[in-house]
């Protein structure tokens, strides 16, 4: 127990300082996956808008037990983890290392009731529902990775959450959109919902998604020039993703505009080659990038982690049932596994 009368504060030189809601927050660093890491600095004021927003949207509350298996260092983790709980009284768990019993462990014992992560934590969910006691679950939270709609559906009906929520970030951005409560199997699959409160999003004319808000952040650490280069002169955050936006102003991510490649002169883009063969059941992970071709200058080429025994050959001629023939893959890889990064995205430049 601290003494509170003891002079330790008066021995020491305790830094003081006023903080305004315009002061930088904190500087955290994009993922690096597709080029040079950029430190983001972003306020105070920014920061408590945008999780007050995702608070409300997923319905966090006082009470809630929040096991966060996203790295601190991380927007989602750190954000839409810590912050988050310690605006609304939720109780955080952290997990240091992911890793499927110790998460069973700590949902059974600690009554957990809000559980975010990739989709195979969703699996090992299934897998273990009859020799686990999960029944406090009621708020499921993922996204960054395309989700089988047959996925989303058990979820639903053999978990028991009662709201799945996918949504799309940005460290530059914080969280932009998110779906909402009600909404369909397909939507919460193919779509990362519709934008948040004081968010604008729209389509470039090459695809790209932009993005308006005083959420966007101050700026680069240190570097005006790339600055410039991401937010235009009137507000707009070019993200470097492409995307469309559909029924409900919902946005759907077709992958990353450095990722795209051109197969005899159509626009093939690698997250919806991806979300076709992760239809295939022998498909477990898969990432796809554009490797040349001399004939039609650049050809897909699919990286397959499998949960099942299959051929490239039969997975090509497979996929030529399921999308247009620009689309199919060439080639196939077979992996152990894929290469990911510390927040679980898969590092394409590895694979090329």
């Amino acid at each position: 127990m601290i003494d509170l009368k003891s002079d330790f504060l008066a021995s020491g030189s305790p830094l003081r300082r006023e903080v305004s809601g315009d002061d930088v927050s904190d500087i955290i660093f994009t993922s690096g996956t597709t080029g040079r890491a950029q430190g983001v600095m972003m306020t105070h004021a920014q920061n408590l808008r945008w999780t007050r927003a995702w608070c409300d949207t997923v319905g966090l509350t006082e009470g809630d037990r929040y096991l966060i298996v996203n790295p601190f260092f991380h927007m989602f983790g750190y954000k839409a983890g810590c912050i988050t709980s310690l605006m609304r009284g939720a109780t955080i768990l952290p997990v240091p290392v992911f890793d499927v019993p110790t998460v069973l462990d700590l949902v059974e014992r600690e009554k957990v009731t809000v559980l975010p992560g990739p989709p195979t934590l969703y699996h090992s969910l299934l897998a273990a529902r009859d020799r686990r006691d999960l029944s406090s679950l009621r708020l499921a939270v993922t996204g960054a990775a395309d989700i089988p709609v047959e996925l989303i559906r058990r979820i639903s009906r053999e978990l028991p959450f009662r709201d799945i929520f996918t949504g799309y970030g940005l460290t530059e951005a914080g969280t932009v959109t998110l779906s909402r409560p009600g909404d369909s199997f397909d939507d919460i699959a193919t779509t990362v919902g519709a934008p948040c409160d004081g968010y604008e999003v729209r389509i470039a004319g090459d695809g790209e998604v932009l993005v308006r808000s005083q959420c966007v952040m101050k700026g680069y650490l240190d570097d005006p020039a790339a600055t410039a280069e991401a937010v235009d002169a009137e507000g707009w955050l070019h993200t470097g993703d492409l995307g469309s936006i559909g029924n409900g102003g919902r946005l759907r991510i077709l992958g990353r505009k450095k990722d795209m490649f051109i197969v005899g002169g159509f626009n093939a883009y690698p997250a919806e080659i991806e979300g076709f063969l992760l239809e295939h059941p022998a498909v477990a992970q898969v990432a796809v990038t554009g490797v040349p071709d001399e004939r039609l200058g650049q050809v897909g080429k699919a990286f397959v982690v499998r949960a099942a025994p299959i051929s490239a050959a039969a997975l090509i001629a497979w996929s030529r049932t399921r999308m247009a023939g620009f689309k199919v893959p060439s080639y196939v890889t077979f992996l152990d596994t894929l290469p990911l990064n510390a927040t679980g995205k898969v590092m394409k430049d590895h694979l090329r």
